[in-house]
Parts: structure tokens; sequence; C-alpha cells
């Protein structure tokens, strides 16, 4: 056999081979994406019941607030789940959080990006009045370039109104 053809055959036989193995993300994981368990490599991301986890900041507290047309002011609503939000971070100093503002499909671009900035902003401004540290919150602006509905009624601009907590582990040292 030719070499070209013999390291061929032994790519897709160790491509194979990788496929194969059944232990691949260690003992107790469940692979990319999923929750590592005891024994696992990893961050435990926890259950929606576990105070302490991420699944329990978005899901329970909630890591989005929403906006009227063409607004960057806060609601009571709105400042509701931030404050749970302020709370759950001064409590868990292991966190930082990147703020998305985000913008409906009516407007410019440009428009709908510097509105998404002072949503974020806004948010961002808030939790640090309730005490989290300015230096553990970022911000960015996705204007009208990420929808979570996407139709042209009310119903779905009011979705794709807000701002978004999202939350990750400080990196060690930081």
């Amino acid at each position: 056999m030719k070499f070209a053809t013999k390291a061929a055959l032994a790519v897709a036989i160790l491509g194979l081979a990788a496929c194969s193995n059944p232990d691949k993300y260690g003992s107790g994981a469940t692979g990319p994406g999923g929750t590592l368990g005891p024994g696992g490599a990893g961050i435990y991301q926890g259950g929606i019941n576990d105070p302490n986890s991420p699944a329990y900041f978005s899901q329970t507290i909630g890591d989005m607030v929403h906006f009227s047309v063409d607004q960057s002011t806060l609601s009571d609503t709105a400042r509701g789940i931030l404050t749970q939000q302020a709370s759950w971070l001064v409590s868990h100093p292991g966190y930082t959080a990147i703020i998305e503002g985000h913008a409906d499909e009516q407007g410019t671009r440009d428009y709908n990006l510097a509105l998404g900035a002072r949503r974020a902003n806004a948010a961002q401004e808030f939790l640090i009045s309730q005490g989290v540290a300015g230096n553990r919150l970022r911000t960015v602006s996705y204007g009208k370039e990420r929808p979570l509905a996407i139709c042209s009624t009310e119903e779905c601009y009011a979705k794709n109104r807000r701002a978004v907590t999202v939350i990750s582990q400080s990196a060690a040292g930081s």
C-alpha cells in the first residue's frame, strides 16, 4: 500500500477508537456541557433547588429584566429582580457577571446598540448600588442582534427589550 493510503487508514482507525471510549469524560461525568458530579473533573453546576448554584440564580432568582419601549429606566419589577440578584452575588463572592443589554428589532442597528448599552449600564449601576463590587461586573450590548423571539408583534418586541445577567465563577486568584 502507498503511504497516503496507510496514513488515511491509520487516521480512520484512531478516529473510530476515540469514539468508542465509554468513560471518556471520567467517572460520574455527563459529558460536555453537562453537570459534573462526584468524581468528575470540573465545576459542579448544581441544580435549580441548590441555592448556591448558577441554575438557581438564573431560574429561581431570575437572570433577566425587561424594559419599556425606547427606555433604559428600571421598573419596580426589574428593581425587585435585581435586588435578589445583588443579594445572591454579594453572598457568592466567587462569581462575576456580564450584563447583556438587548433591544427589539425596531430602530437602527446603532440606535439599538446604544440602547442596549444604556439598559446594561442601568442594571449594572443598580447592582453596584446594592453592594456588588463594580470590578465583578461587566457590560456588553448586543442591540437587536440576539433576539429571544423573532416576529414583528409587540409580544415579541417586549421579550427582546431586556438586560440579562450571565454569571460565571471567577478565575482562581482574581
